[in-house]
């Protein structure tokens, strides 16, 4: 194959072509170069909410590589980078999207920590900060998400560098706002703003028009096109409020007139349902298997700073995982039926809904077929399905199956990877990418 050619067959790529593409991509691939990236990267401040510098930073990269970036934000410090390669004949290739987030899971360094950290965890270094050590990176930054984000900066430097040639489009992206957080109760405004204003932002004001995406993130170099959605209640139990004075104690929780007491039993009753839950709604597909989980994730309940009496409502924040097969209004029904045969009084109203997706397994298949055969190429053999763990959570993979572009979740170890599982993920996602922009659409 000549290098500044797109090549002859556009049905498939022979074993010689691909050999040749994958020797000169891994020759472009400079670990040392992607090291630093990941570690400075990866060392940038930047919690949910509060993504501007990281986003600075790639656009700034990109700017200097030569991928033409842009910044595609609703908010102006909370705003996705879009890069583009290739494009040289779109009517001979596919356009490929690489998705990642800059916002990585942390306490968020305020008076609210208290309300959700023991004493001395906030401090835990691994919530900020980059390492490397013995060729082992650690710490969140790394793992949850500019990790594989730097894989995929270094693969689209690694496929100008080798200089070969995309017929479609490929973008490479950042996005704030994948982990969230949301607006509820109190917390409303800019910096709140959840899955909105990133990838979902990006795909419909960011001038992309991919056929397919990939959601850059720890897999363990496993696969899967399915993402659970969720769904947040607000359970209000409520009760009578009673000056303590003149409190009697019944001899049965039930009868307890305080919600801050009888709140006891439908916690009691959540966790029984949950169990339950999980086990009917598991999920098996040709997209790998859904655990759908429930968890409590707050509760409220009276004014601490006014004594002398108890509270009429306690609030327990609920947050159930929706498989692509499950309806909102059948879990809200099962939780308004619970609270009924406890014989509780109260409102349940959902506060945050997002459904669960899974693309095509007919519309998936080029996808799947040019990972897998990068991932031979580069010795780690069958891409298998991922673990549950990885098609059981909110990944931003399901932003594009929701718009019914076929896409999946597909990347290096999820804890702890090495410098040779980075390597490998860049090399794989360079690899995907030229396969897939000089692959037309059949």
């Amino acid at each position: 194959m000549t290098m500044n050619m797109i090549p002859e067959s556009m049905e498939g790529f022979s074993s010689s072509e691909l050999r040749e593409a994958v020797e000169v991509i891994r020759e472009a691939v400079d670990r040392e170069e992607l090291t630093h990236l990941i570690l400075e990267l990866g060392n940038i401040r930047s919690l949910a909410g509060y993504e501007k510098d990281a986003g600075d930073y790639v656009y700034e990269w990109m700017k200097r590589e030569g991928l033409a970036p842009k910044r595609v934000g609703m908010i102006e410090d909370r705003f996705s980078v879009v890069g583009r390669l290739g494009g040289q004949d779109t009517s001979a290739g596919r356009n490929l999207l690489f998705t990642s987030h800059l916002d990585t899971e942390s306490p968020q360094y305020n008076w609210r920590d208290s309300w959700k950290h023991r004493p001395g965890s906030v401090e835990r270094p691994e919530w900020l900060e980059a390492r490397l050590k013995d060729g082992v990176f650690s710490g969140r930054p790394v793992e949850n998400d500019r990790g594989p984000m730097s894989c995929t900066l270094i693969a689209a430097k690694a496929l100008k560098k080798a200089g070969l040639p995309l017929a479609g489009h490929l973008y490479v992206t950042a996005s704030p706002g994948e982990i969230g957080p949301e607006h509820v109760e109190e917390f409303q405004g800019p910096t709140f703003h959840g899955k909105e204003i990133g990838a979902h932002y990006m795909l419909t004001h960011g001038g992309v028009a991919p056929d397919f995406a990939i959601a850059a993130e720890g897999t363990d170099f496993g696969i899967t096109w399915m993402s659970c959605g969720h769904a947040s209640y607000r359970i209000d139990i409520y009760g009578e409020d009673v000056f303590t004075p003149v409190l009697e104690h019944p001899p049965l929780l039930k009868d307890h007139p305080s919600p801050l007491v009888t709140v006891a039993i439908m916690i009691a009753a959540l966790q029984r349902w949950a169990v339950e839950y999980e086990q009917v709604n598991t999920y098996r597909s040709h997209a790998g298997t859904a655990v759908p989980k429930v968890q409590i994730s707050a509760i409220r309940g009276g004014d601490p700073h006014m004594m002398g009496s108890g509270s009429e409502v306690c609030a327990i924040y609920l947050e159930v995982n929706l498989t692509p097969k499950q309806s909102i209004a059948d879990v809200q029904r099962q939780l308004e039926a619970l609270m009924k045969a406890e014989g509780l009084e109260g409102r349940i109203e959902p506060i945050v809904y997002r459904q669960g997706f899974e693309a095509d397994k007919d519309k998936i298949r080029g996808l799947y077929e040019s990972i897998n055969l990068a991932s031979h190429s580069i010795g780690r053999g069958e891409t298998a399905l991922s673990h549950p763990i990885y098609s059981s959570m909110w990944r931003d993979h399901n932003v594009f199956n929701m718009f019914n572009i076929p896409s999946a979740t597909y990347g290096p170890a999820r804890f702890q990877p090495t410098v040779n599982d980075m390597v490998d993920a860049a090399i794989a996602y360079a690899l995907t990418a030229w396969q897939i922009c000089n692959s037309p659409k059949r």
